[in-house]
Parts: C-alpha cells; sequence; structure tokens
C-alpha cells in the first residue's frame, strides 16, 4: 500500500471512515441504552478534533428501520452539535449532483446550501437495518438528507439494471472518485453482478488521475451459494474498498491478490451480538488520500463497553469433572465463577487506563457440556452479577454436539433449522428459515402455488419492514399468474391434464429467477399501495367522525336522537400516518460542473446473460411442485384465513373460468390441500425462536 506523510497540506484530503453505527440499539435497557449515542457522538468528536474534511460512513447508522423518536432526536443533537459551524470546507464537487443525488428533493450537498452552515459534511449509504421502505421508499437518512445534515448518496433506484455514478471530489491537486451502493439484498446482487448488470461509471477526463473509493454494504463472508458477495466482482480499477456490514472491525486495509485493490473492513462501533467477532476492539478510521497514495490511521474508540469471551469444554478436564459424581454440578459452576472473575478483573485493569469506558463490561462464557454433564441453573447464576456485569441474564451458553442420527423422513428435526442463536454470530433470517424448512419436509406438505422463496421474502418484509399486506398479496398474486396460465392453455378439466400443465409451467419459472424477484417485488408494491389506502380511508374516517361529533356536541343531541342506520368503521390503518405531502423543487445549478461518464462494461442485454451465469448455482431457484386440483361448477375458492384480515373479504369468492368456443365449462383452483404455514417469530435474549407450525385447511 503506497503511503503518504501525516503532514496536511492543500493536496491532502483527510476522511474519518465508521460504519455500523446501529443508533438506538437496545435503547430501552437501563445499563446499555446509550452506549450508541455516547460512542457517536465520540466519531464525531473525532472529526472536528482532527479536522476533516468530511466524514464516510459504510451504512446501518440506525439499528431500527423506523427508530424511535429518542433516537432520531439524539442523532439530530449530536449532529448540528459537531457538523455545523464556521469553519469552511476546502473541497469542491465537480460531477453532476442531480445525478448523485437525484432521489432527493434537494438535489445538492448541503455545505453548498447557503441556507446551512455546515463545516463538517458526511456522506453516507444505507445499509440493511435503515434501509428505504414503505410506499413512498424512504428511510430514515432521508429524513436526515431532507433537514441538511447529511448526504444519502448510492441508492439505486432500478431493479433491473444498477448503474454506479461516482460523487468527483477535488482539492488541489487531489481528486477522489466516492463511488457508493447502498445495501441489496445479496442474492440479488449476486446475480446481477453474474449478469453483468452492475456498471460502474468512469470519468472520460483523466480516468486514470482519480482515486477510486467505493463504498458497499453487503456480505463480505460467505453465508451461502449466493449469500455474499465476492470480492472478484468488484472492479479492478478501484483503489480501496470500504465494507460495511460486517461487525469484525478489520480496519487495516487488506490487498486482495486478484483485484489488486485494498479492502477495509472498519466493523461496527458497538457490540450488538455475543460472538467472537465482536470481541475485537473497535476502531474507526482516519484515511488520508493524496494524488493516487493513501494512509489508513486506527484510532480506537474510547467509549465502547469492553468486551470479553472465553470458551470452556468440561470433556478436557477429566481430572476436575466426573460425569458420575452427584455433585458434579457444583462443581461445574463454581469453575465458572471462577472464570467470570478472572474476566472482570481482565475488564477492570483495562478500563483503568480509560475513564471514558463504561463500568460494567459484557461479559460471555460459553460452556460446552458434551460428555454427559448437565448444565445449571444460568438465571440463579447470572443474579450474583447484576450489579457488576452489563449483561447478567446473557453470561453463560450452554451448548453441546448433537450425535448424528439416522434421518427419520416422517419426523422434521427442527434443531437443525436452529442450531445455535443468532447471539453466536450466526445471521438467522425468517427466508432462509423457510426455505431449510421445505427442504426437510415430506413432499405432502410442500407449498403448491407459492415458492418457498417468495414465502420467505414475503414473511421477512412482513417482521422487518411491517407490510402487514405482503403474506396476502403474494398468495394472490400467484394465484392469479396460474389462473391466467391454465385459462391461456385452454386446459381440459381433468385432474391429470391440470397437473401436467402446471408442472410445465413450474419447470417454465425454474429457469428463470428473475421473474420469480419481478413477482415479489410486484406483490410488495401492492401490499404498500394498499396500506396508503388504509391510511388515506382511515384519515378521511377519522375526520368524518369529529365532524360528527363536533356536530353532535354543538346541537345537544343524546345518543338517541341521533340516526342509527349509518356505522362507520374505524378500519385497521387508524393510528398510522397519513399521506405523505410531497413538494416539487425547483432547479438548482447542481449541474454546472457536470461531467461525462462512459460506461466501463458494455450494455448487456436481457437474455444475453444466461450463458455465464449457467456455472453458478443459485440455491433460491428451486421452485416446488404445483397441486391443482379441479373442482365441481360453481364451486368456490377456500383460500386460507390465516393470512389477514382482507383475505376473508377479498378472496372469497374468486375462481378461475374457462370459456370454449366448443363447449362453455367453468372450473375452480381448490386451495383445500394447501398446507398453510404460520410462522411465529418471538425475539428473546438477542436470539430469534421460530417454530413453523403446519396446519392443513381440511375444509
Amino acid at each position: 500500500m503506497s503511503t503518504i506523510n501525516s503532514q496536511d497540506d492543500e493536496d491532502t484530503f483527510k476522511i474519518l471512515i465508521a460504519t455500523d453505527i446501529h443508533l438506538g440499539y437496545l435503547e430501552k435497557d437501563p445499563v446499555r441504552g446509550n452506549d450508541t449515542f455516547v460512542t457517536f457522538n465520540e466519531i464525531l468528536e473525532q472529526a472536528q478534533k482532527n479536522e476533516v474534511d468530511f466524514v464516510l460512513l459504510g451504512g446501518d447508522l440506525f439499528h431500527e428501520n423506523k427508530p424511535s423518536r429518542k433516537t432520531v432526536h439524539s442523532c439530530l443533537e449530536s449532529l448540528r452539535k459537531y457538523c455545523m459551524g464556521d469553519r469552511p470546507v476546502h473541497f469542491e464537487i465537480l460531477s453532476d449532483q442531480a445525478v448523485n443525488f437525484h432521489f432527493s428533493k434537494f438535489p445538492w450537498v448541503n455545505y453548498q446550501d447557503g441556507n446551512l452552515n455546515i463545516s463538517i459534511p458526511i456522506f453516507s449509504i444505507h445499509g440493511n437495518h435503515d434501509d428505504p421502505t414503505g410506499a413512498d421508499a424512504l428511510c430514515a437518512l432521508d429524513i436526515l438528507s431532507c433537514a441538511g445534515l447529511l448526504n444519502h448518496f448510492g441508492r439505486s433506484t432500478s431493479v433491473e439494471k444498477i448503474d454506479i455514478s461516482p460523487v468527483l471530489l477535488r482539492k488541489g491537486r487531489t481528486k477522489i472518485a466516492l463511488y457508493g451502493l447502498g445495501a441489496i439484498p445479496d442474492e440479488r446482487l449476486y446475480r446481477m453482478f453474474v449478469n453483468k448488470q452492475v456498471t460502474m461509471l468512469r470519468p472520460k477526463e483523466d480516468e486514470d488521475s482519480w482515486f477510486n473509493l467505493f463504498v458497499i454494504h453487503q456480505n463480505r463472508s460467505k453465508h451461502g451459494a449466493t449469500n455474499y458477495i465476492p470480492e472478484q466482482f468488484l472492479d479492478d480499477f478501484i483503489n480501496l474498498v470500504v465494507w460495511g456490514h460486517e461487525h469484525e472491525c478489520k480496519i487495516a486495509p487488506t490487498q486482495n491478490e486478484q483485484q489488486r485493490f485494498y479492502v477495509s473492513q472498519p466493523g461496527s462501533s458497538v457490540v450488538t451480538s455475543l460472538s467472537p467477532g465482536e470481541a475485537v476492539k473497535k476502531h474507526i478510521g482516519l484515511l488520508h488520500v493524496k494524488g493516487k497514495k493513501m494512509k489508513m490511521q486506527k484510532i480506537p474508540l474510547e467509549t465502547v463497553r469492553s468486551f470479553h469471551m472465553e470458551d470452556v469444554v468440561l470433556a478436557d478436564h477429566p481430572d476436575l469433572f466426573n460425569p458420575d459424581n452427584p455433585k458434579v454440578t457444583q462443581a461445574i459452576q463454581a469453575f465458572c465463577m471462577e472464570k467470570v472473575e478472572m474476566m472482570l478483573d481482565n475488564a477492570e485493569r483495562e478500563r483503568l487506563g480509560n475513564p471514558r469506558q463504561p463500568e460494567k463490561p459484557l461479559i460471555r462464557l460459553r460452556v460446552d457440556y458434551t460428555g454427559g454433564f448437565e448444565p445449571f441453573s444460568v438465571h440463579r447464576f447470572s443474579q450474583k452479577y447484576v450489579d457488576r456485569i452489563a449483561n447478567p441474564k446473557d453470561i453463560i451458553h450452554f451448548f453441546r454436539h448433537r450425535e448424528q442420527k439416522e434421518k427419520n423422513d416422517s419426523d422434521l428435526n427442527f434443531g437443525k433449522l436452529v442450531s445455535r442463536p443468532a447471539s453466536e454470530g450466526m445471521t438467522l433470517r425468517v427466508e432462509d428459515l423457510v426455505k431449510q424448512y421445505f427442504q426437510t419436509a415430506e413432499k405432502k406438505v410442500q407449498l403448491s402455488l407459492l415458492t418457498e422463496r417468495g414465502m420467505g421474502e414475503a414473511v421477512q418484509e412482513f417482521v422487518d419492514k411491517e407490510e402487514k399486506d405482503a403474506i396476502e398479496e403474494l398468495v394472490k398474486f400467484q394465484l392469479e399468474k396460474t389462473q391466467r396460465f391454465l385459462k391461456e392453455r385452454r386446459t381440459d378439466a381433468e385432474e391429470e391434464k391440470i397437473d401436467e400443465e402446471v408442472r410445465r409451467f413450474r419447470e417454465s419459472r425454474r429457469k428463470n429467477t428473475e421473474e420469480e424477484d419481478e413477482e415479489v417485488r410486484e406483490a410488495m408494491t401492492r401490499a404498500r399501495a394498499h396500506r396508503s389506502e388504509d391510511a388515506i380511508l382511515a384519515s378521511a374516517s377519522s375526520d368524518e367522525e369529529l365532524m360528527d361529533m363536533g356536530m353532535k356536541v354543538a346541537g345537544g343531541d343524546s345518543d338517541d336522537s341521533l340516526p342509527s342506520t349509518r356505522s362507520r368503521g374505524r378500519g385497521r390503518a387508524r393510528g398510522r400516518a397519513r399521506g405523505a405531502r410531497g413538494q416539487n423543487s425547483t432547479a438548482r445549478g447542481s449541474s454546472q460542473r457536470g461531467r461525462a461518464f462512459r460506461s466501463l462494461k458494455p450494455q448487456p442485454s436481457w437474455n444475453s446473460s444466461k450463458s455465464y451465469s449457467e456455472d453458478i448455482i443459485d440455491v433460491d431457484s428451486d421452485l416446488e411442485e404445483i397441486s391443482v386440483v379441479p373442482s365441481k361448477v360453481n364451486q368456490r375458492l377456500s383460500a386460507p384465513s390465516s393470512l389477514s384480515k382482507r383475505s376473508s373479504q377479498s378472496q372469497i369468492s374468486k375462481g378461475v373460468d374457462f370459456d370454449s368456443d366448443e363447449s362453455s365449462y367453468s372450473y375452480h383452483i381448490d386451495l383445500s390441500s394447501i398446507s398453510v404455514f404460520c410462522l411465529l417469530v418471538t425475539w428473546t435474549s438477542n436470539s430469534w425462536i421460530i417454530w413453523i407450525l403446519k396446519t392443513t385447511n381440511t375444509g
């Protein structure tokens, strides 16, 4: 890695780099509730102290997709305190800002706004925790951007092709091309890279004179066949990649031997899971860039709560523990207490040299009790450390390696679906659990119309984004598509012929993963549209009720004198925010310094990508067998009643009619054989405990 002198001059960029701050994590915890806010203040304080040119954030500024008022208020307070002032900004923007910030109502950087006094600009992409969602596709960063306190960039609005246009910066003779790509589902982005649908644009003029800096927020480590982004997918002209989303701090740039660029992984600034990667010392980076040379300076964070972790295998101590000893449990408990006390002593010594560090540390002792041992009561053990440890309920984690058993097709081993809690470093997602469930389930309980991938994504939207109509709309969309296919084929009303046509339909869709992505996106769009309509109807209903109450009070009429012929329900969307009122912004002189770009890669065609993607194994492309059973004429469609309240109203009498010139007949798709899977998601002790309960509709 090329180095530069630390001496500041007019040609050197100084950039403070941080990722995964997760504001609002455990904000209701009486001990750890303010940890994220204190550390965020320290990060901005370091930016002010080192007089950086700007701050670069790599996503997940907020922990929740819809942060609380307390979290938003604390964030605004910190940004206003440290980022506003009279200190001049010494770099300029050369690119067309209307392109860089095209989704914003104010498409220009905040420090060039005449109504604001910004001393330290912040550029940030969104992460998977604070990504845009809802009918208007807004996120918490858009609120900060509209307030003029942050510059949100790297947002892609297209789901078919991504063109990453850089923000071009210049300070003296140093020029930086800042590329950004906000969080996108890893499987989708993986396929888009494979199909050459991701293009990074470069300036036409003096393209080799730019220092190319790329900020990304995706899985770096491999979690599945396509559930990560290999570094080889990125272009080799990049000089430095700042990789967000991974929480382990590896901020020192390491070179990719194949692509020759450097990768810096700052990690998170707060411990969000009690895993080994989080136990690494937390840092932020101060990046110096002069010409094509760079230098990364590590800055340790002093306000991060210390985290100490240790593993114990009881079977490795046969001289201390004998499973046949009736008092072995008391011996194990005493041994664990000794280990915890040692970690507390280490934490206390570490804190002596850092008075800004929180008093109570995080302690984790993982105990492998394989070999006939029995765990003791964790709750009774934790009571002894309530006043000394920040996480008393999570100190001890017992686990053991399960022996392999013969597979029984009649029984489902739910232990395989949740082998260990998410707090141990495993990213546990609902869609993955749905997929694993159906991979191990019997054929007779497989999904029929829905695919496991579509169902998983719909449930994920319901859980993470509160899209309450996501599952219902996906069911309706898949059902309507199957109905149209059978109607176009003019299939005879015979069970065998219907099954054959549906099998053909399944095989044709299996080869086209983009089509399934489009179905899920269409269903999510419908769900968001329904939510907006419900909010508007609820607001109108509330206004009419208030007017009726006002008339009632003014007239002095009693309840008996009012007509009882009309009764208006409040609607399930009551209490939600009303529809957003947008405003059109006037054009601002943001294109005066516009630059022409050329595409680094040729424009691909939609159907030309199959030759390259044949070698890629996509675990999400499997489609389940579809079963369609004809029923008698005028039989009504039986829809699952557990999807949502609207399903009982909007789907109750829908069927598929087939008209023919030779004969007139109709039949309906019978859903009585479709298994309805209810996913109960409960958050307990930083772990997802997920039960997948199967109920069969026998109506």
